[in-house]
């Protein structure tokens, strides 16, 4: 007959077992859905480089038009690259 000390033990472990469980769904979640991310980050960084290679062929008027785009791309950029870092990181 088990006591009381054994079933305790018994529900600990199935718990952690359950909760690892979930954390490994959870972590293959967060993988996908940050590869999702940086694919979509990968189609802004070609366009943010195409945009940075117009910037030397245009004429002095369209350069700040093009080169405010840029700086708004490239913050946008920075600022997802630090955000999925994170989300990974956790």
């Amino acid at each position: 007959m088990k006591d009381e000390f054994e079933d305790k033990i018994e529900q600990w472990a199935k718990d952690l077992a359950r909760e690892r469980d979930e954390l490994r769904v959870q972590l293959h979640l967060l993988k996908a859905e940050a590869r999702d991310e940086f694919e979509e980050l990968e189609e802004k960084w070609q366009h943010f480089e195409s945009t940075m290679g117009r910037i030397g062929d245009s004429t002095k008027e369209s350069v700040g038009e093009i080169g405010a785009a840029a700086e708004q791309l490239g913050e946008e950029l920075g600022q997802a690259y630090k955000r999925l870092k994170n989300a990974v990181k956790k």
